[in-house]
Order: C-alpha cells, then structure tokens, then sequence
C-alpha cells in the first residue's frame, strides 16, 4: 500500500503538472461522483495528508482520492496515446491543455466542499509529513494505546498519518524494538515517531524508502547477519506483515 512518502511525491507531480491551469476534459468514474463536472474549473493545488490527496478548485470543491493498495496517479502529455484515457480501470482523468492525469485504480473518490475538509480528515492523527509536526499530540494517542502493541499503534492512522507496513518496520529495526512491544514499554516513543518522519523526509527527496528489512525475508540483516524473519500485526482481515530481525529486535 503506497505510504506517506508516495503520497507527498505524487501530489507534488500532480501539483506541478496542473496547479494553476484550467481543465478541459474532467472524467470521474466513480458511481457517487458520475454527475460531477470539474470541465473550465481552475486547480488550485494538490496537497497530501497521510495516505490521502486533496486537490482544490477555485470554486470551493476539492477532489479527494485515496491510493488504497494498488491505485495511482500517472501522467501523460496531453494529445499523445497515453492520455486517451480509455482503460477500464481508469477511475479519474483531469487534464489541461498541456497535462493529462489518470487516475488509475483508486480506492476512494469523492468531491467535496473543500471547507469540509477538516471534517473529512477528522478520524486521522496528525499528518507525520507536515511542515510543523504535532507531536505532542501524537504521544498522547500513542499514551492511550498502552498494551496494544507498537507495530500496530505505528500502523493506526488515528494515532499518526502516513506510515504503512514499511516504514513500521523500519523505523522499529532502526531503533532496535521487538515490534510486540507493549506502547507503554516503549522506553521512547518521541524518537521512534522522529525516525518515521525523519525515513519518510529523506524517501520524499530520493524516491526510495530505506530498505534494511521491510521485504527482505531469509536475508541477513545488514546489522548483524541473522536472517530477517516476518511476524504478523493486527488480526485478519486486517493483518498486516511486520519484517524483523529476531535477534536485533528481542522481546
């Protein structure tokens, strides 16, 4: 599932292909928003926040698009094949005289207006990406959680906005924590958020996440060498995979 870093990366493409640009062709193929018609409307800007993406218009609405597992957003020159726009799992074409973008297997669309936002952002912590991070009320959700574990506080996007399996799992073998770790034996909480933000920051500006365990089962652990081995957090049908070396991060 594409995790906060993804998200940012994508509303910066989208910000720089159709910020301030009037739409010519607006599709939204999406049974609540069929009716819907973007077409003359000027974007004003694409901003992410978590794992979601709000792009405004100058008519007081905003497109808001979650990526779910396996959506994105592509872009394609406009009036080159790409940007026809003709495949099936397409949910969403915006495009400009220069830019197409194609919404491609999204798992959430809907327009709003765009001063109902607050509200629709409500459920989620504070968005660990933002330019002035509310950590302070970070910790204290976390505080609330106590016994729940700390891989799955990590993954709860009311606690904090924008981390996935990923950088769960890295920023847990990054400080060495058993990821079943109680929340409230977790002796720093403060760092353990600050070297989320801190992955995500620098996968933002490079493209890659840091790739020290996530995904990475039977291979040796670039610390110590034992083979990374995989756990589960959550239970089904929202379990979630937790990579981890079983001697770097002991109970």
């Amino acid at each position: 599932m594409p995790e906060g870093d993804i998200l940012r990366r994508t509303a910066t493409r989208l910000d720089e292909a159709l910020a301030g640009q009037v739409l010519e062709r607006a599709e939204l193929r999406w049974p609540t928003a069929a009716g819907v018609d973007l077409t003359g409307r000027t974007v004003l800007g694409t901003r992410s926040y978590g794992k979601h993406l709000l792009t405004r218009f100058d008519d007081g609405r905003t497109l808001h698009t979650h990526l779910r597992m396996d959506g994105e957003w592509r872009l394609a020159r406009t009036g080159t094949p790409a940007a026809r726009g003709r495949a099936p799992e397409l949910r969403a074409v915006l495009a400009t005289s220069r830019w197409t973008a194609l919404g491609r297997l999204l798992g959430m669309l809907d327009v709003l207006p765009t001063r109902d936002e607050p509200r629709l952002l409500a459920h989620l912590g504070p968005d660990l990406l933002a330019d002035e991070l509310a950590l302070d009320e970070i910790l204290e959700r976390w505080r609330s959680a106590a016994d729940v574990p700390a891989a799955e506080v990590l993954l709860d996007q009311r606690v904090a906005a924008g981390i996935g399996t990923i950088y769960c799992a890295e920023s847990l073998f990054a400080l060495r924590l058993w990821p079943w770790t109680p929340a409230r034996e977790v002796p720093d909480p403060r760092r353990l958020y600050l070297t989320a933000r801190q992955q995500l920051q620098r996968a933002v500006l490079t493209g890659f996440p840091p790739g020290r365990v996530h995904g990475r089962l039977r291979q040796p652990c670039p610390r110590c060498g034992t083979p990374i081995t995989v756990g589960q957090a959550r239970q089904p049908p929202m379990q979630r995979p937790v990579f981890y070396c079983p001697s770097c991060q002991r109970p």
